[in-house]
Parts: C-alpha cells; structure tokens; sequence
C-alpha cells in the first residue's frame, strides 16, 4: 500500500528513552505505519529528507491557558511552530465547562492576564455547551492545530454551583447537596476523558471584574472535606490531581504531599506546581526535590512540574502577577482606573508600605524583591534603557529602588518595559532537576501572560541543554532521554495516546535541525493576537530550529511557514484519558 508521507533518512527517537538510529518512516492514514532501515518506496507520497536532523515524537505541552484562544484562533499557532502538538487544557483550577461567561472573565483576566473583555466576548460566540460531554463536541468542531486534552478545574465547578460570589467567601461553605453536584460534574468530566482535576490554593493569584475583584480563586475557599471528596473520586479511577499549594502555608504543601501517598487506600496521581530553582529562596529547592523522592519512596505517585529554562518574565509598567503576592503590590493592581492607581502610588503612605514590603527578605514567596535585578528595557526616556532600577534610585540622588520604580511608572504608565529573572538562573541545577525521576517538564502557561513571557519552545532548549553539554564532554541527559522526558514519559503518565513514534503510533512528528538548536532559542519576538483586539504577545521565533511539524500525518508546519489549511480545517483532536487507538498492522 502507498504511503501518505515519507519521511527519510532522520535520527529516529521513538519517545521511549530507547537507543535513536537513522531510519526511514512511512505514514499512512495519520498514524506510522513502516519505520525501516532500507529505503521505502516513496512513490505518490510527499517526501521529507530529514539527512543530518532529529526526527521526534511531538511534544506534550501538560499546563497551558489556551482554554480560550482554542474557541477563537484554534490553530493554536504558537505552539505547533516549535514542535508542540499536543496541549492540556484547564489548568490552575481554571476552565470553562460549566461556569457563567462573565464568571469566566473574572477568573481568567487578572490571573492569567488575558483580557477579560475577550474571554467573556469569546465564550458568549463560542459557547454551545452545558457539560462535559456537549463541552467535548464543541472542541472537536473546531479546526483545531494540535490535540487537545484537558483537565477540569475545581474553580470552575465551585463558582457555576455556588455562584462566584458565595464560592469566594470564607465564611460560606457549600452545602451537602452542592458538593454532591461537584462530584457529579467531576464524574461527568472523567467519564468524557479528561485526565483529571486541577485546583489551586495558592493566594496571590486573583479575581477580575467588579463584583469579587481581588479575592482569591473559588477553589483557595474549599475546606480539607471538600478536598478530600473530590480526590477520592480521582484515587477510585486513577486519574490526576493538579494543584498549586499555598506557599505560605508549609501543611499546605505538606498535606498535598501526602495525600499522593493513600496510606490505607490508593495512592493519588498528583502534579504540583512548581519545581523552580527560586532566586528568593534558594535552597528550597533541594527540599522539595527531597519531599518528593521521599515521598514516592514510600509509594505515592507525585510529580513536580518544573519549566526547563530560565524564567525570565516581562512587564509593562506595573502590570506583572509578581506584585500581588504582597499588600501594596495587590492594593495597586486592584484599583482598575489608572488616574486612581497612580494617585495611590504618589501617597507616601502607600509608598512607605511599599518599601516595607520590598525590604522584607525572609519568608516564603516568588519575587526576589531585587530592583537592582530588574533591567530596563524599554522607555521613552532612553537614558534609563539598559540600566536596573536600582541604577536609576542612585543616579537620581539615592532615591530608594522602590521609589525610583514607582516615579518612572508614574512618568511613562506601561511604556514602561523591564524584565527580571525570577527562578531557574543556575544551570548546574536546571541539570539535576532535568535528571530527576519526581519532576515533569512543563509548566510552559502558553496562552497566558502575553505580554510577560514566552516559553512557546521551552522543550526545545532543554534539547539544546542537553546537546551542548554532550558536545562539551560532560553529559548530564542523554538525548534519547531528553526527548523522553517531553514525550513518550508524559504521554504515558497522562494515560493519552500521544507521545511517542513507534509503528502503529499516532504520526504526531516533529523534524529537528540539531544544528539550529542555537541562541535564537533565547530572543523573543512580538506578534498581535487578533482574536485580542490585536494585544501584541511575546513570542519565540526559531524557524530554521524546527524543519516540519505533522499532527496525525499531515503537515502542519515547514520551515517556519505554516500549512495553507491550517487554521481552515481540523488536524488535532480531543484525546481522552485511558483511551489509546490500536495499532496499524505494520506494513513495508
């Protein structure tokens, strides 16, 4: 029988961490049906010569935001174009099966700095659905790019069955027939496949619009009992808990840790947020690393998900997640009219509390609260460009950081544009935790914080991590492992047919110039999301890196330049949990 694509003479991973060699593959009918070491016949087929490249697996991306650009620009562009294609949906408590559209809005916007506007505008097009099941549909109406699988968010079913504003109040606690409706919509959501539930109780993350603007998310107010119903719902079917404890509070974390265990019932498959190397805490990391093997020693299923690359995140102005994890940070992000925000900022009260809040070193948290490590990198006043705040404080008379960054928001609003590396600045530690079994690569947050950062080709930079320290002598992850790592590992965790590149497999394939794994991977580019009313995002831009990109055999990417269809017809689709096709009878 004819192939549809022939993909010749390429450095073969199959995803599994088994040894690569150079082979040929046949594709027919969107899986692999022939990988050879002879020639196969290419007649009628389109042939890619992949000499001298890498050919993988598609790469899983496990924690994204794109729950809403899915609805309006499917294609999810961004991250095919670096070797993405397959992405999971409803992370960090947030999804929109079953919640209000407004609701969705103030959920959505502040957290994950998506304008809220859209998010509602969008859902009130798109939305055709009322459950899991007609939620599944709708996605797989739509010319999707990439698979798509998902997770149900706690926050979404707390606030569609108590109401956003009773699901954000302390005192309230929802009654035994609203939990009986949670873990119906639980049920509903597995039965449809997605993977699992995601919740948060992490505090600095917070609401938009008017009504709940500034209180924490619907599921940071579940008790330990509502918890514990809606995870022994995942423990009875196997299925995955994602969650971000509250870092402040160290029996947060510890409680999650040891609910992977089940001592005296099954264990609970568990994902928390987030291996980083923090600047603010440094060691922290090797306890977490240590909780972890512990933890699995003892029988528990837990994972950390750990972003493999510097993160190096951007601002505009004062508009960063980063400030609402202290008081006067918040106090000024909630104020949405900006001629109140900076009358706020010129009180030396609030000044005062600020600096207070800045000089507090100790004590958990993300920021570093380092204005000398904050780079200037864009501004209407050129003669601060390149320089820290910290810098312009002592150029300015010894003006303290705080004030010397407050003065230049006040003068230049969000033309004002810094950045600062907050976490995973060591190499030597990105290595060990690339090499740990308790740790997942992840944690990308594509389709959120547009304007913050882009991690769109994280996967391809722990490749070129792990490539250059081959070249220099001093291996830390071999290749093979590395494509494991982003592929085959969480395709199988995540119980989804994806991942790895096997006759019979799903021909999710990505051809990799090994040679173009270079510092191109490092620069960010802008590109308007039109589906935003054109908000230019960060993006990365390495189309020389990433040489064809195929979802179930078709070609979807080549050099940069993106398939004439795509975008106009489908190429993912929704894949559920438990649920992998059979095998092709291998042919050739």
């Amino acid at each position: 029988m004819p192939y549809d694509t022939v993909i010749v003479n390429g450095r073969w991973f199959d995803g599994t961490g088994a040894g690569s060699a150079v082979r040929n593959i046949g594709v027919r009918d969107g899986r692999v049906a022939t990988i050879s070491a002879e020639p196969l016949d290419s007649t009628g087929a389109d042939v890619i010569d992949a000499t001298g490249q890498w050919v993988i697996p598609g790469i899983i991306d496990i924690h994204t935001h794109y729950d809403i650009e899915t609805l309006c620009e499917p294609s999810l562009s961004e991250s095919l174009r670096h070797g993405v294609t397959t992405v999971l949906l409803g992370s960090c408590s947030l999804s929109t099966v079953y919640l209000d559209n407004v609701d969705a809005g103030d959920i959505f916007g502040r957290v994950e700095a998506i304008p809220r506007r859209y998010v509602i505008e969008h859902l009130d097009e798109a939305r055709c659905w009322t459950n899991p099941k007609e939620y599944v549909a709708a996605l797989e109406q739509l010319n999707l790019g990439p698979n798509i699988a998902a997770f149900i968010g706690h926050s979404d079913m707390r606030a569609a069955t108590m109401g956003l504003d009773r699901a954000t109040r302390k005192e309230i606690r929802p009654s035994g027939a609203e939990l009986a409706r949670m873990e119906s919509m639980l049920e509903e959501a597995l039965d449809e496949g997605f993977v699992g539930l995601s919740s948060q109780q992490l505090l600095f993350d917070k609401l938009d619009g008017e009504v709940c603007r500034s209180r924490t998310l619907p599921s940071t107010y579940a008790t330990a009992r509502e918890l514990r119903r809606l995870n022994a719902i995942l423990r009875r079917r196997n299925k995955i808990l994602q969650s971000g404890p509250d870092i402040k509070n160290p029996f947060c974390i510890v409680s999650q840790l040891a609910a992977s265990l089940g001592i005296g019932r099954r264990r609970l498959k568990t994902s928390l947020l987030s291996a980083a190397d923090v600047k603010s805490l440094p060691p922290v990391i090797y306890l977490m690393e240590a909780l972890a093997r512990v933890v699995n020693a003892l029988g528990g299923d837990f994972r950390w998900q750990h972003l493999p690359v510097p993160f190096e995140v951007y601002a505009d102005g004062i508009s960063l997640v980063i400030f609402e994890e202290f008081g006067s940070g918040a106090a000024a992000l909630h104020l949405q009219d900006e001629i109140e925000r900076n009358e706020l900022m010129r009180d030396e009260e609030y000044r005062r509390q600020f600096r207070k809040d800045y000089d507090q070193k100790y004590g958990p948290r993300v920021w570093h609260r380092d204005f000398f490590d904050a780079e200037i990198v864009a501004c209407p006043d050129e003669s601060v460009v390149g320089k820290s705040f910290g810098r312009v404080g002592l150029d300015r008379g010894g003006l303290h950081p705080v004030d010397a960054f407050l003065d230049l928001v006040l003068e230049h609003g969000e033309a004002l544009r810094w950045r600062t590396t907050i976490s995973n600045h060591r190499p030597e530690l990105l290595k060990r935790l690339a090499q740990s079994p308790h740790v997942q690569m992840g944690f990308s947050d594509a389709g959120a914080h547009l304007r913050n950062m882009a991690f769109y080709n994280s996967g391809l930079r722990l490749l070129r991590h792990a490539r250059d320290a081959e070249r220099h002598g001093t291996p830390f992850l071999s290749i093979e492992r590395a494509v494991h790592r982003l592929t085959g590992e969480l395709g199988g965790w995540y119980d989804i047919d994806a991942g790895t590149l096997r006759e019979g497999d799903r021909a999710d394939i990505v051809v990799i110039d090994p040679e173009k794994l270079d510092d191109s991977l490092d620069a960010y580019a802008e590109h308007p999301v039109e589906s935003y009313g054109g908000l230019s995002r960060m993006v990365n831009r390495n189309d020389d890196t990433v040489r064809s990109v195929l979802v179930s055999g078709q070609l979807v990417f080549g050099a940069g330049q993106a398939a004439p269809n795509l975008g106009k017809q489908r190429f993912g689709q929704f894949l559920r949990a438990g649920q992998r096709i059979g095998a092709l009878t291998p042919t050739g």
